[in-house]
């Protein structure tokens, strides 16, 4: 029963991470470089902050934490974080080029087994007495295969929608839609982003003893979200000198609706790492679902994506072929998450 809990939490997560581009239709007046570090401020500075509080005892502080944690393994956590930062900046980039569906589909699957498999062995570069490497056994890899081929046929479902619209259709759909250039670019995404779980794996130590199973990779993830907030800001302010668009932040006639659309994408967006951390305090029971709860956050992810893409018509005009084949990578996504636990 804890199981079901567990992954039920990490669904409700995904689901609204899938759904946090959505509030983000509702800013005016902001060129993209504004909103997206504005989201920032809430996505990975303000929830996370409150979200480690969470992970902090009664009489003790997160500043007592980060002063007594290992310090190689706090800046190795930030470190992997600011690379995940690059994740994230092209992740957007995926979106334009693909759309929400495709674009979130490709990168969060390459994010989902490079995610997986790089923080143990990175891990066991640094700390080989830890033998990190043990906890990818036969059911782990088994989840990320069936992982990697769910997304294989959603890219393949994409590439069958571009080869059969018109470039108009393509447009009607995804504004900017380039298959070519959108397919390297959610690679690199997701390559990138796989470093947020590095990240967890370097900094799960960074926690109280006191501290209740569910809530104690929050300080990590705050670490991990700071440091992308850093390469995000950086990027977002060259940004604004070059296009000029420090007045974007002067408008305050727009700063009220902007603000709250900003803070209600910036929770949708922590939910589902708010979500990984609860869910996993219900699956210590199983060191492989434990081991695989990024990989299956990162997947579901996906499947409510997708769900996104064909509420708003991103798969319109393609084939019925091309939707059943699109459907049964869903449904490889879907079965990806319970098959480890059954022959684990």
């Amino acid at each position: 029963m804890e199981i079901a809990i567990g992954l039920l939490i990490i669904a409700v997560g995904a689901f609204c991470q899938s759904s946090c581009y959505v509030p983000i239709n509702k800013i005016k007046n902001w060129s993209w470089e504004s909103y997206w570090i504005m989201q920032g401020v809430f996505a990975w500075l303000v929830f996370p902050l409150l979200g480690a509080l969470l992970a902090v005892p009664t009489g003790h502080s997160l500043g007592e934490l980060f002063a007594s944690a290992n310090s190689f393994n706090l800046w190795m956590t930030i470190l992997f974080g600011v690379l995940w930062g690059v994740g994230g900046l092209t992740f957007g980039l995926s979106m334009r080029y693909l759309g929400v569906a495709l674009g979130q589909s490709i990168a969060l699957g390459t994010c989902a087994g490079l995610g997986t498999i790089m923080g143990p062995v990175l891990l066991n570069a640094f700390f080989p007495e830890l033998d990190a490497l043990s906890s990818l056994t036969f059911a782990v890899i088994l989840g990320v295969v069936v992982t990697l081929v769910g997304i294989a046929i959603i890219g393949v479902a994409g590439a069958m929608k571009s080869s059969a619209l018109s470039e108009e259709e393509k447009r009607d759909a995804v504004k900017d839609f380039n298959f070519p250039q959108g397919i390297t670019i959610a690679l690199l995404a997701g390559f990138m982003s796989g470093c947020f779980n590095v990240g967890l794996e370097f900094g799960k130590g960074i926690s109280f003893a006191e501290t209740p199973e569910m809530f104690k990779t929050l300080p990590a993830t705050l670490l991990v979200t700071l440091g992308g907030f850093v390469t995000n800001a950086i990027y977002c302010f060259y940004q604004n000198q070059k296009n000029r668009t420090w007045g974007d932040y002067k408008n305050v006639s727009v700063w009220g609706n902007n603000a709250l659309f900003c803070a209600l994408a910036g929770a949708l967006w922590y939910s589902q790492f708010f979500g990984l951390s609860l869910g996993k305090g219900f699956l210590v029971g199983s060191t492989t679902l434990t081991t695989l709860a990024f990989c299956i956050l990162m997947a579901l992810n996906v499947v409510f994506s997708n769900v996104w893409g064909i509420i708003l018509k991103e798969w319109k005009g393609c084939s019925r072929k091309t939707i059943v084949v699109l459907i049964i990578g869903i449904a490889v996504l879907v079965v990806s998450c319970f098959l480890p636990q059954l022959i684990g």
